[in-house]
């Protein structure tokens, strides 16, 4: 029989204890994003060890990642990856993503990297023109939320049969789930969660893990 367990404070420290710790790295990283306006828009320890395994596990060689902040999920990504790995990173802050370019240089991975300072939207669809539909293996979306919609279907096209998409933020602080809360935002996580939920192009999981990642594979194979 199946069991449901909150995961409240003293349930999440046990789960993140009997993780890999962070590395220094990565700790200075989060340190100084601390300091910086929309630090919370950082990923978590939590977040970016799945994303790690998820990429390993999946041989996954060329990404997506939808919002770049200062660099710590797409620096798990970059190092996850082989040496001839890939990542078309999308952002429009040079002023954020140049602390990322910093990190990833000292990792080694920069080379890995490709950084797009442009409206998401219009870089996913210049490769789409490109010819560039199911060549990528996973996608990360961690972006402005009304934008979700339009990110997901075109990294849909970009990715393979069996290809990886992770949204972030999709149990919003639990206002998803607050029929009082009615912003924009807040919607467009609702609708994005509803449409994978229904979506037959793909199978899908939404995991609590941090503020939610909703997992979809793409069918196919």
């Amino acid at each position: 029989m199946s069991r449901w367990i909150a995961v409240d404070q003293p349930m999440h420290d046990y789960i993140v204890d009997h993780l890999p710790p962070e590395s220094a790295l990565f700790a200075r990283l989060r340190e100084e994003t601390s300091r910086l306006p929309n630090a919370g828009m950082q990923i978590s320890h939590e977040q970016a060890r799945l994303m790690a395994l998820l990429i390993r596990s999946s041989g996954a060689r060329r990404c997506i990642e939808v919002g770049v902040f200062t660099g710590y999920s797409s620096l798990t990504t970059a190092l996850a990856l082989p040496e001839d790995g890939y990542l078309l990173a999308c952002d429009i802050s040079d002023e954020y993503t140049s602390v990322a370019r910093r990190y990833w240089q000292e990792a080694g991975v920069a080379a890995r990297v490709d950084l797009q300072l442009a409206p998401a939207d219009q870089t996913l669809a210049a490769r789409i023109d490109a010819g560039e539909r199911e060549s990528y293996d996973f996608a990360f979306i961690d972006a402005d939320k009304t934008g979700y919609d339009t990110y997901y279907e075109q990294c849909l096209q970009l990715l393979r049969p069996g290809g990886l998409i992770l949204l972030d933020n999709c149990l919003w602080r639990g206002d998803v789930i607050d029929a009082n809360v009615q912003d924009a935002d807040t919607q467009a996580i609702r609708a994005i969660n509803r449409k994978l939920a229904d979506d037959e192009r793909v199978d899908n999981y939404l995991l609590g893990v941090g503020d939610g990642i909703h997992l979809a594979c793409k069918r196919g194979l």
